[in-house]
């Protein structure tokens, strides 16, 4: 144990261990990573997915703990440590940490993955010390956060949170593919979703680790962020429909072009956040024509939008008008456009109690911080439906994220660790809450 303990003021405190974070940080960064571009594509649900779900339980069994996998997919390690109530493991109440192993396609090593092995880590740590604490900890990866193949994003953190229990039909990716086979691949059973949901209770807390994935801390020159609020996001996949045709032999008039409709959806979508001013950010990320051939008419366009705000009425106006607008180009270009999917997590704000706890962790480790929102969404936000969160921004380089560039200090890595550490301590002994 002497490697796990660091001296301050004469008291002896529980540590990570910096080495083996840091190690499997590097190791998992190897899964789904493309040779040429030095990005990483492990998309929820795929072959590289279930490689990266597979080295996360391969880990924790190495280090004694337990990983099991509900029916939505997600990965949950326990310690089953001894409660000081005299509780059997598993019937006290639970600090959950974690974050998500999937990515985008061809994203950075560290978005989820991170808070994931940081989450391991200290579960790992807390077993080791044979500390009783009134709640346990356990560590979570989160299936599917970003819906990058499947466009159910928080798809694990909503099952979790009881919003999967009727599903309107069976989820497909975006090639229509359906989930059914995928998650039970990832040892999940679409059949029992119902099951994935953890009851009212019985989560104490919930903290979760990030990268900044902006550039504020860098600018600041503070170590460590202490979220106040998430934002809001709506995701919605659109379907537009029209008629494919030869690209020289149809006149212009009386096309019904679905890659034209689509582009004036990208721009209608962009002008909500530009000109319109009626959310924070609006993103079309994905488009996906069909045939997708040079020489081609496009017969239908598959594409996602993204609105994100911290406000939840500015989101649902700016909803509400892009769905006017789709209406018009609908009118305008002969085509059809069908809403196939939709995703929508409120913003949520951090447990004050939650925020102190991480402050006074950094100010234990002489770590300067800062408290800040964070404008992309997590697995908290839906965790929230369940219990009080709290979440821990260590500093982007460049403060870029979802980009193989993406990147951290291997020190800022090590030090948010460590307060995900002192903060777990402060919350698993229920004086905190």
């Amino acid at each position: 144990m002497s490697d796990q303990v660091l001296e301050r003021g004469g008291q002896r405190t529980l540590d990570i261990d910096p080495d083996r974070l840091l190690r499997r940080v590097a190791e998992l960064a190897r899964i789904g990573a493309d040779p040429v571009t030095g990005g990483i594509t492990r998309e929820g649900f795929s072959a590289a997915d279930r490689q990266g779900r597979a080295y996360l339980m391969d880990q924790a069994r190495a280090a004694g703990l337990t990983p099991s996998v509900d029916a939505a997919g997600n990965i949950v390690v326990r310690a089953c440590l001894p409660s000081s109530l005299g509780d059997e493991a598993g019937e006290r109440q639970v600090l959950m940490m974690g974050s998500h192993l999937d990515t985008v396609v061809n994203g950075g090593r560290l978005d989820g993955a991170y808070g994931v092995l940081a989450a391991l880590e200290v579960v790992q740590t807390l077993a080791d010390s044979g500390l009783d604490t009134v709640f346990e900890p356990v560590a979570v990866a989160f299936a599917n956060e970003e819906g990058a193949l499947f466009p159910q994003p928080f798809w694990g953190s909503m099952a979790v949170a009881g919003r999967l229990a009727a599903l309107p039909q069976e989820p497909a990716d975006h090639h229509n593919r359906p989930l059914r086979e995928a998650l039970r691949l990832a040892g999940g059973d679409l059949d029992a979703l119902g099951s994935a949901c953890w009851p009212a209770g019985s989560i104490a807390a919930y903290l979760e680790l990030h990268v900044e994935q902006g550039p504020v801390l860098e600018r600041s020159g503070n170590r460590i962020g202490v979220v106040e609020a998430i934002t809001g996001r709506t995701v919605l996949t659109l379907e537009v429909r029209g008629s494919a045709g030869h690209s020289g032999t149809s006149p212009m008039a009386g096309r019904r072009d679905a890659m034209a409709a689509a582009a004036r959806v990208v721009l209608a979508t962009e002008n909500l956040a530009t000109e319109r001013r009626l959310c924070r950010v609006a993103t079309v990320g994905r488009l996906d024509p069909h045939p997708n051939t040079p020489n081609t008419i496009a017969g239908a366009v598959r594409l996602t939008v993204d609105l994100r705000d911290t406000d939840v009425w500015r989101m649902t106006g700016a909803e509400q008008v892009l769905r006017r607008m789709l209406r018009s180009i609908e009118l305008s270009t002969g085509t059809e456009i069908e809403v196939v999917a939709e995703t929508r997590s409120d913003p949520v704000s951090a447990d004050l109690r939650l925020r102190a706890a991480i402050e006074r962790s950094a100010d234990g480790l002489d770590l300067a911080h800062e408290v800040l929102p964070s404008g992309a969404g997590h697995d908290a936000q839906v965790v929230a439906d369940l219990a009080p969160i709290g979440m821990i921004f260590v500093p982007s380089l460049g403060g870029i994220s979802h980009v193989p560039e993406e990147n951290s200090r291997p020190e800022d890595l090590v030090a948010g660790a460590r307060v995900l550490l002192r903060t777990a301590l402060r919350v698993a002994d229920g004086t905190v809450l």
